[in-house]
């Protein structure tokens, strides 16, 4: 039994501008699979679900971003100093807009998206040459090794780093971009505006797998969803994800 991570979902007022911004930001493509929900994910032939991306889902809801800094954001990456600069001013001019975090002087690019989500343009760094446009998804949490054991158990990429003040996991084929969590000081105040969706391997039950994740520590979470082929849940520093219905064998 296992589950893996398949997309980083974002909430939008606006789900068809979100989704054109984050496409156009990453060089990928939109589609739409249901009124109110935008996919973005790579060209060329790609078939979800591959290690190699995290696509993104994003899905409208009525209420816009609140002004508390997300606890999930996205880390994109760079292959030199002049892709930086350049990927910076592209993102500029698609509506992305520079935000202080309180990030001081750092060699990465702090900007917002056209609907307020932070998210970081990286300066070159060997760790992520081979990510894809995404580096890392990043989670803020009271504490990286907690967070480590959790979602080490509950899905099935490899941890590779655990400390007091980060943890990472990535695809055990080493490829795509990794899953970071970073020590920052505060507890959630507002629901995540984005969040992680995963997804058990052809012929796994979602139920046993859901039930795993509960036993794990994760919590059900009823966001008045109704009568869903997903399920809610949240992790133990909070943050919500999602279980997708197990694909068919």
């Amino acid at each position: 039994m296992a589950l893996r991570p398949v997309q980083a979902n974002f909430k939008a007022l606006d789900d068809d501008a979100l989704g054109r911004f984050w496409a156009a930001a990453l060089g990928w493509g939109v589609s739409h699979e249901a009124p109110g929900v935008t996919n973005v994910e790579p060209l060329g032939g790609f078939v979800w679900p591959d290690p190699t991306a995290l696509c993104i889902d994003v899905v409208a809801v009525p209420e816009p971003k609140p002004p508390t800094k997300n606890r999930v954001h996205l880390d994109l990456a760079s292959q030199s100093a002049a892709h930086q600069a350049e990927l910076v001013s592209r993102l500029r001019e698609l509506g992305a807009v520079p935000v202080d975090i309180g990030q001081a002087d750092v060699p990465w690019t702090v900007l917002a998206d056209v609907e307020g989500n932070e998210f970081c343009v990286l300066e070159p760094r060997d760790h992520y040459r081979d990510t894809g446009p995404v580096a890392a998804v990043v989670v803020d949490c009271e504490d990286p090794r907690a967070m480590a054991r959790f979602w080490g158990a509950a899905v099935d990429w490899k941890v590779l780093e655990v400390a007091d003040d980060h943890a990472s996991l990535r695809s055990a084929e080493g490829v795509g971009p990794y899953l970071e969590f970073l020590r920052v000081p505060g507890g959630k105040t507002v629901p995540d505006r984005v969040h992680l969706d995963l997804l058990p391997y052809p012929g796994d039950d979602t139920e046993t797998e859901v039930a795993r994740l509960r036993a794990l520590g994760a919590v059900g979470l009823d966001l008045g969803q109704g009568d869903v082929s997903w399920t809610c849940l949240v992790d133990p520093d909070g943050h919500e994800f999602c279980v997708l219905g197990a694909p068919a064998s």
